[in-house]
Parts: structure tokens; sequence; C-alpha cells
């Protein structure tokens, strides 16, 4: 007996081989359904007292039978015969239902997420007739047709009720024809207008998440999306007590995101908060496309900035330690090679050969990164010699930090307004006005939630910070939350497994902001320094300031130094 879907409890075997029988019954080609199937079906669905569904698909043959609503019994992303923005399933379905209200929203949806040919919705009478050894006819009183259309705002259209007879007449080719026509003629529109990635953006918060705090999250979600060459077409969040374990985000939300992909023509979308294995590959399969997460972003990004060897090295080793868990399937499990008991299997799988690869290369990667911490590390005693001060400009992406390094010593380090633009340490020399030599290190710029994976494959980089004489911290005070920013890179320093010299804050861009608000940090940070890079506004200060640290750091211990302001 063939599969039946959907909820079927409660059935008599007798009824099930009713069922079961539909997947043999004629189905025409070149017709919406037959008269004769629609009235089998519906008087099926009043003998049982329940909505059914039959997916039929373009060469005749029923694929599928299923006990309940569309959006009940529809098939999951996966298991559709074809995918695409520019053409549909291949699929139609017929369903019953009782109550004469035609096409409901659930059922709208079921036929926009597998991108139905048609839903055909037969408005079921509970008494019918039958003839003696005829088939059963006066169960179907009226019939309606749903198909979707390529207008985002309108979405899908659904005729007006008519008779089964005349949706019968209908021919299904010449309408699936010019139908699909549209689809490609909008996809095609679309591909001329952008060939960058079209990107949904998917966020959760809490409850008790504010909602500057998330206007500030999304708009930065925005710029690392940009910023790794997408362009954002919608954003979502949903605020919850509790992420949903499996899809992060809620049902309805879901099926939201999953139409817009096929409205919009989406073909990513980006959640910002990390998802584990099990949550990427939900998402994936409700959507229809590719999903990558926060983490997976920035890897992205810092995978486009890096020109170095040990900048491409460093990305590599952070982009493998985040695959690695990711692999899908059961893993080590799978491997049976010992003997005894319970060992005997297969051998080695197509999984566990991959995750054995990845192990290999990520091996390697460390001790490239290991080699490079070493020579970095006799750079660093080689300037020590020489006792020249280095400071290390540190801050949040996006601070102005090259733009400084560049005013201030003539470098000619990449300036972008983008987020990590920097990626490689670069280092210049800078003579003070009393003569005296230091050097002036650009780090790469840091962000909220760091991934893990990059603290971890950056330690050679991010040594040139905690072994510097101290740090120039720059913050960009134009940016509305300048003041997350300066307590996302304190924690990121503190998380440092070696503790870093004396700072100095720096606002830069401060010819952007108002004077009350220049004001308002002169008052939290009396210590501060405020300058703007582009303009060379501040520079005497800063070079003042700069020397008396010179000063001050050849006659005292780091130790006794000040953490937040000049010396």
């Amino acid at each position: 007996m063939d599969k039946i879907y959907g909820s079927h409890k409660g059935l008599k075997p007798a009824q099930l081989r009713q069922l079961s029988r539909l997947y043999s019954l004629p189905f025409p080609l070149n017709r919406f359904l037959s008269i004769e199937f629609g009235e089998r079906l519906a008087a099926l669905s009043a003998e049982l007292e329940t909505p059914l569904c039959v997916y039929a698909n373009r060469r005749g043959q029923v694929v599928r039978v299923g006990v309940g609503t569309p959006k009940e019994t529809q098939f999951s992303i996966d298991e559709l015969p074809r995918q695409g923005t520019e053409r549909l399933s291949g699929l139609r379905c017929i369903a019953t239902q009782f109550d004469m209200q035609g096409p409901n929203r659930g059922a709208l949806t079921a036929l926009a997420l597998q991108r139905l040919d048609a839903l055909v919705i037969l408005d079921v009478a509970v008494e019918g007739f039958r003839r003696r050894s005829a088939a059963p006819s006066g169960f179907v009183q009226r019939a309606q047709i749903a198909n979707l259309v390529p207008d985002p705002l309108a979405r899908w259209v659904v005729s007006t009720p008519q008779s089964l007879s005349q949706v019968a007449a209908q021919d299904f080719d010449v309408f699936l024809e010019d139908l699909e026509d549209e689809f490609r003629r909008t996809a095609t529109a679309r591909a001329v207008e952008s060939d960058r990635e079209r990107v949904l953006l998917v966020d959760f918060f809490s409850t008790r998440t504010s909602q500057r705090a998330m206007e500030e999250e999304l708009s930065e979600l925005v710029q690392l999306v940009t910023s790794a060459g997408g362009e954002v077409l919608k954003v979502f969040y949903q605020r919850r007590a509790q992420p949903d374990p499996s899809t992060l985000i809620g049902q309805g939300k879901l099926e939201e995101v999953a139409l817009s992909v096929q409205d919009l023509g989406a073909n990513l979308v980006v959640c910002g908060r990390e998802l584990t294995p099990t949550q990427g590959r939900n998402l994936e399969q409700a959507v229809g496309v590719r999903v990558v997460d926060r983490n997976e972003l920035i890897l992205d990004i810092f995978a486009r900035r890096a020109r170095s060897h040990e900048g491409k090295l460093q990305v590599e080793l952070a982009q493998l330690q985040y695959l690695l868990p990711r692999l899908t399937g059961r893993g080590g499990a799978l491997s049976r090679l010992g003997g005894g008991i319970g060992t005997r299997g297969p051998g080695e799988t197509k999984l566990e050969t991959d995750r054995r690869i990845i192990r290999r290369r990520i091996a390697k990667l460390q001790l490239e990164v290991n080699a490079l911490q070493a020579h970095r590390a006799r750079l660093r005693a080689r300037r020590q010699r020489k006792e020249v001060p280095v400071f290390a400009l540190v801050g949040y992406t996006n601070a102005g930090k090259s733009t400084l390094l560049n005013t201030l010593t003539d470098a000619d380090a990449l300036v972008a307004d983008q987020l990590f633009a920097t990626l490689d340490p670069t280092t210049r020399r800078l003579e003070l006005p009393t003569g005296d030599p230091v050097l002036l290190t650009d780090t790469v710029g840091f962000i909220h939630d760091l991934p893990p994976q990059l603290i971890d494959a950056f330690r050679a980089t991010l040594e040139e910070v905690t072994e510097a004489d101290a740090l120039l911290h720059v913050v960009d005070l134009s940016n509305p939350a300048w003041m997350n920013h300066i307590q996302a890179v304190q924690r990121i320093l503190e998380s440092l497994p070696i503790a870093t010299g004396p700072q100095l804050l720096v606002f830069n861009k401060v010819d952007r902001v108002s004077p009350e608000l220049r004001s308002f940090a002169e008052q939290e940070y009396p210590l501060a320094l405020f300058i703007s890079a582009q303009k060379g506004w501040g520079f005497l200060s800063l070079r003042q300031a700069l020397l008396r640290w010179v000063r001050s750091l050849t006659d005292l211990p780091l130790a006794e130094s000040s953490i937040d302001g000049e010396p």
C-alpha cells in the first residue's frame, strides 16, 4: 500500500486502502483535473469527514496523497522536485474543504512555500449521490483555482468560484506556460538590476532588549552585509523570551521569511546570531536558500580582506575551525575500523574522511601560525633592543585607525568606509616634535561578540597589541553606539591571554558630531583626546600626549602608568 501522508489516526484499514487507490487513478496531463477524479476525491473526503489533498506532477502521476489541509500535507523544501525563483515546482495540489470560504491563509502559504503550479480547492457537499455501478457525483459544490504571481505585493491570485466542469475544461498547459514566462521575465530583470547577493536579514532579541539596542545591532548587521558585498532587501527580527531551539525564530516568522525569499528573489539569508548546526540546516530547509550566521559572515569579510600570506593563513584556520563541527552527520560514530563486537562496519565514511582532512589541515595551519608568531616575536625583540616605544592603535572596526596612521606617518594603509577594511597589522615610524621616534602599529578592528575562532587564529596578530608599550584606543564618536563600542573593545582586551599596557582614549571624527555630544564625552572621559584624523584636528595635543608617555615610559614601569588617560 502506498504511503498516506498527514494525520490518518483513527482511519480503518479499508479507508486507508481507498486513499491508496488514488495513486493509481488516471490524471489528465493538460487539464487541472478531470471531473471523475474531482468527484472521487470529494466523495472520499465526505465519507471520511476530513479534508484531503492530492499532489500530481506534470506527467499526470499522483505523487502524494495526504489527510489534512495543504499546510498539513505539504512537501518540505528538500523534497520538491524543482526549485528556483524563475520557475515553479512542477506539482499541483487538489484539496478538499467543507467551509465554503475559499482557500485560507494557511493553504495559500503552502502554495507559495512549495511554489506549486496551482492549488485547486474543491468545496465538498457531504450529501452527494452515487448510482449503482457508477462513479460518484454531486459532491463538489464549487471549485476555485489559486496560483502564484511574480508580484511581491499580490503574491498570489484566487479565481472566482466556478463549477467543477468549468475548471476541468481549462487548458492547464497554456495557463502554465504563460505563468512561468512571467516568472522568467521577472527573474531576468532582477539579475540585470544587480549582480550582488540579494540578502534577507533575520535576527532574534530577548524581550529584555531595548529598542535602541536592537536598532544599533541591526544597523551594524546591515553594514556587515554591505561590507561583504551583499545587498540587503529586507530585515526581519523577532522578540521572544527564548529562541526556538530548532530554528532560532518561531514558525510564523519563519514562514514570513520563506515567502519573502520568493517574493523578493533573495538568494541568501543572514542571521544575526550564531546558529547551531541543527538550526542552520533547519533554516535552509525551510527557506530554500543558503543560510549563514553572523560569525560566518565576519569570516567571509576577513577572507575578502586578507591580502598577505599571514592574513590568508589565519583566515583559513578560522574558517576550518568554524566548519569542522558543522559537517552534517554522526561523525566518528559512523567509522568502525577496530576489532571486536560492534566495531565491524562499512569502514570510513565520506563524512569521517572530510573531518580527517580538515583536522590535518587545521594542525598544519596551526604549526604555520605558531611559526608566524615566533617570527613576529623576533621582530618585536629587535625593536625592543633599539629601545623604540611601540604604540598600538586599537578600537572598534571602522573607527578610523588606518586614517590616523596614514595622516600621522604618511603611510599608505588601505582606508575605506567599511567594516574590517584593515586585516593585517601595519607598523610605521613617527617622529615626535623633540625628534624622539616611536612606532605606531595599526591592528585589526574589533567588534562585539568577535567569533572565538578569529581570536584564536589571530593570536599572532593580537600579540602586537599585548606586546605594545601602550595602546591608543580610537573611538568613532559619530557612531550612535560609541559607548557600547568602548565596552566591547575593553571586553576583548580583557579576554586576551596576556595583559595589555596602559591606554589613551582618542575620540575620532569629532568634525561630524554636535558640540553638545562632544561636551558630554569630555565630561565622561576628561583625560581623553579629541581629534579628526581625516582633517588633522587635535594632532598637536596627540603628539604632546605621546611625548609625555614616551618620557614616562622611560622613567616609570608600565604598571605605574595611567590606564584611562595621559600619564
